[in-house]
């Protein structure tokens, strides 16, 4: 059988199965944490932090945690602070000079981004663990409970928050470095699929219970399957653009002439215009939960996650998204440029400002099918709710926690894949091998 075979020949590779043993025990750990309570505080009250944690922000922060910020754990912040200096990082380094110049110094400059970036995460947990404390003092007196008073407690939890969170990073780093597949993204994969089988099993039982019975459950996997597959074909969508290079002949050897590709990607903005668009959408109910005053029914419908009004903007917003991070992320001024300096054009495309603008047109005439696609996989956990799908089972139809967990499983068996390949065994694959999301950079 093919799938024993595979596993043999992984298991024969003593570095991959290092790694691999390696990254089970970084996460086993990771997840016993997800489970350590902070000091002072009852478990037993936290039944009202896990009904707020059901839908909205803090379903999608609780979700990328694996339940740890509803459990008030250590590592309730999890590593989503980090990823959001990261994204303050690349925004700055597209406006701030400083930091453009720093990209350009290859690894020493990257070293220094990463030192800048782990700065600006201590100061995000250092603003976010007080908000998190506050939030956490509300649900526990609805539970008839409280936090312990005292400025030192609040001091205490906040530097034990930011330390959950900074180990949680080194975790994230010492898989990337030891282990297999990018570190932090695979922690975020974990947290993603350890609410899955919990899901799964309430689902199941809400079919018996209710309506539908196995007929319409099977159904349901059918159609998350589907939603997969086209989530992965999202993912791995690349446009192949021919490009020569010149021969030159020095001695008795001729160098250059051979024709490569420059795989530009369908959605080459991934899963930031969702993670955006999200962040714009929960202002409004930001503003609302300020105030006792009833909302007009124009807000009530647009504060609706499964209404028309709030679905319509949210894709409207992804698509704007799409576009703007896609052309602040890919320059082909500097594609053209890069091919010019190395001898290298496309076919039937003059080189310089030529080449530049048919690279632009290339990559708005695919963005606009992938923001649309992308669109549409972000609502369909609305269009599962509809269906009277369960809210925690309809969160894996779509959203940004699919699109995770897609690339992240396909880099992670593209690392496998390399290692037995490099082996001179088989791949994982009898038709080809496997692409994930960094397969296609140029």
């Amino acid at each position: 059988m093919k799938l024993v075979k595979t596993i043999q020949n992984i298991w024969r590779i003593e570095e991959l199965k290092s790694r691999i043993l390696t990254t089970v025990f970084f996460i086993i750990l990771y997840r016993l944490g997800t489970f350590i309570v902070l000091p002072g505080i009852d478990p037993g009250a936290l039944t009202a932090l896990q009904d707020q944690t059901r839908g909205g922000l803090l379903a999608l922060l609780d979700m990328f945690s694996g339940g740890a910020f509803s459990n008030a754990s250590i590592f309730a912040l999890g590593i989503m602070p980090y990823i959001s200096a990261s994204i303050v990082m690349q925004l700055m380094a597209i406006v701030v000079p400083s930091f453009q110049k720093m990209q350009r110094e290859g690894e020493s400059g990257r070293r220094k981004i990463n030192q800048w970036t782990r700065y600006l995460t201590i100061l995000i947990l250092l603003f976010q663990a007080p908000i998190y404390l506050i939030n956490l003092q509300q649900n526990l007196v609805q539970a008839g409970s409280a936090l312990p008073s005292g400025l030192w407690f609040r001091a205490t939890c906040t530097v034990i928050l930011t330390a959950g969170s900074m180990f949680t990073l080194w975790l994230g780093e010492r898989i990337t470095d030891k282990g297999i597949g990018n570190g932090v993204s695979f922690i975020i994969l974990v947290g993603i699929i350890a609410r899955l089988p919990q899901s799964l099993v309430n689902e199941f039982t809400l079919r018996f219970t209710t309506s539908g019975g196995l007929f319409l459950f099977i159904a349901e996997m059918l159609v998350l399957l589907a939603v997969i597959a086209g989530a992965i074909l999202l993912v791995q969508g690349t446009r192949r653009v021919p490009v020569q290079y010149a021969k030159k002949i020095v001695g008795n050897r001729q160098y250059g002439g051979a024709r490569q590709y420059i795989p530009l990607k369908v959605n080459a903005a991934n899963v930031m215009p969702i993670i955006f668009a999200q962040a714009i959408m929960f202002i409004p109910l930001s503003f609302m939960s300020f105030g006792n005053a009833q909302p007009s029914p124009f807000w009530q419908g647009f504060l609706n996650g499964t209404g028309f009004w709030y679905n319509f903007i949210f894709a409207l917003l992804i698509i704007l998204f799409t576009y703007f991070y896609t052309a602040v992320t890919i320059n082909p001024g500097q594609m053209a440029d890069d091919l010019k300096r190395n001898n290298g054009f496309i076919p039937g495309i003059k080189p310089g400002k030529a080449t530049k603008e048919y690279l632009d047109d290339v990559m708005s005439k695919i963005t606009l099918p992938g923001a649309i696609f992308l669109a549409i996989v972000a609502i369909l956990p609305a269009f599962a709710r509809l269906f009277n799908v369960s809210p925690e089972f309809a969160q894996f139809f779509g959203g940004t926690s699919l699109i995770i967990l897609v690339g992240v499983v396909l880099d992670t068996l593209q690392q496998i894949e390399s290692h037995l390949l490099m082996h001179h065994y088989d791949g994982l694959l009898e038709t080809g091998r496997i692409k994930g999301r960094s397969s296609g950079a140029y």
